[in-house]
C-alpha cells in the first residue's frame, strides 16, 4: 500500500498551491522509492516514458515560441481586435471557441489548440477585453472567473467532441471495457452516438455561456440607472 503514497503527494501538494509540475515530479519519485526502485531506474522509468511518448517533446517547442509572441505583444493584439468588433461579447466569443474545437476534435485534429496553445496567449485575453467592454471594467474575481470560462470551454469542447473521431484512445477505451463485460461494439457504433452527446454538450454550455454574458451586463445596468 506505501506504492499509493504518490497520490497523497499529489493531494497534498494541489491543496497547498505548489508548482504543479514539482508535485507530480515529487509524486512520481515517492512512488518510485516505495515500491524499492533505485535512483537509477526511477531515473530510467521516467526516460522510458518520454521515450515512448515523443510527442511530449512537442511543449518544448509550442511554450518557446508562445512566450516569443507574448513578448511581442500577443495578447495586446489579441484584445485590440476584440475591442474592435462591437457585437463580440465573452459569451459568444467562448461558444465560437467551442464548436471550432469541437469540429477539430471531431476529425482527431487535438493537439492544434489547448490552454498552453490558445487559450492562455489568446482566448483568455480576447475574453476579458469583451467583458471588460460588457460591464464597463470587471474586478480582480470577475476576471479570474473569466479566465476559468475560457479554460472550462476548451475542456469541454475537445473532450465531447474527441469521441466522434474513430481513431481515438478514448474510444479504445470504451470498447475495450464494454467487451469485458460482453458487449461487442464496433468503434464507428460508438462514434455515432458521441455525436448527440456532442450536440447536447454544445446547447448546454452554450446555455451557460449565454447566462454569462447576461450577468456581465448586469454591473453596467445597474451603473446607468443609478
Amino acid at each position: 500500500m506505501w506504492v499509493l503514497i504518490g497520490i497523497v503527494v499529489i493531494v497534498a501538494g494541489f491543496v497547498l498551491r505548489f508548482n504543479p509540475l514539482l508535485v507530480i515530479l515529487a509524486s512520481a519519485l515517492a512512488t518510485g522509492i516505495a515500491a524499492g526502485f533505485g535512483p537509477v531506474e526511477i531515473v530510467s522509468a521516467f526516460g522510458k516514458a518520454f521515450n515512448e511518448a515523443r510527442y511530449v517533446s512537442v511543449v518544448w517547442l509550442v511554450l518557446p515560441v508562445v512566450g516569443l509572441l507574448e513578448a511581442y505583444g500577443l495578447q495586446e493584439r489579441a484584445r485590440a481586435l476584440i475591442e474592435s468588433l462591437h457585437g463580440a461579447t465573452v459569451g459568444r466569443l467562448l461558444t465560437g471557441y467551442m464548436l471550432l474545437r469541437q469540429a477539430t476534435a471531431a476529425v482527431g485534429l487535438i493537439s492544434i489548440a489547448g490552454h498552453a496553445q490558445t487559450v492562455r496567449p489568446l482566448v483568455a485575453p480576447m475574453a476579458e477585453a469583451a467583458g471588460d467592454r460588457q460591464s464597463e471594467g470587471m474586478d480582480e474575481d470577475t476576471r479570474e472567473e473569466v479566465k476559468a470560462w475560457a479554460a472550462a470551454t476548451d475542456n469541454v469542447g475537445v473532450f465531447f467532441g474527441e469521441d466522434i473521431f474513430l481513431a481515438i484512445g478514448s474510444i479504445l477505451l470504451i470498447k475495450g471495457l464494454l467487451e469485458q463485460y460482453g458487449y461487442d461494439i464496433e468503434p464507428f457504433h460508438l462514434s455515432v452516438w458521441a455525436i448527440p452527446t456532442a450536440i447536447a454538450v454544445a446547447l448546454i454550455h452554450g446555455f451557460r455561456l449565454f447566462r454569462l454574458d447576461r450577468r456581465l451586463k448586469g454591473p453596467r445596468k445597474a451603473t446607468n440607472e443609478a
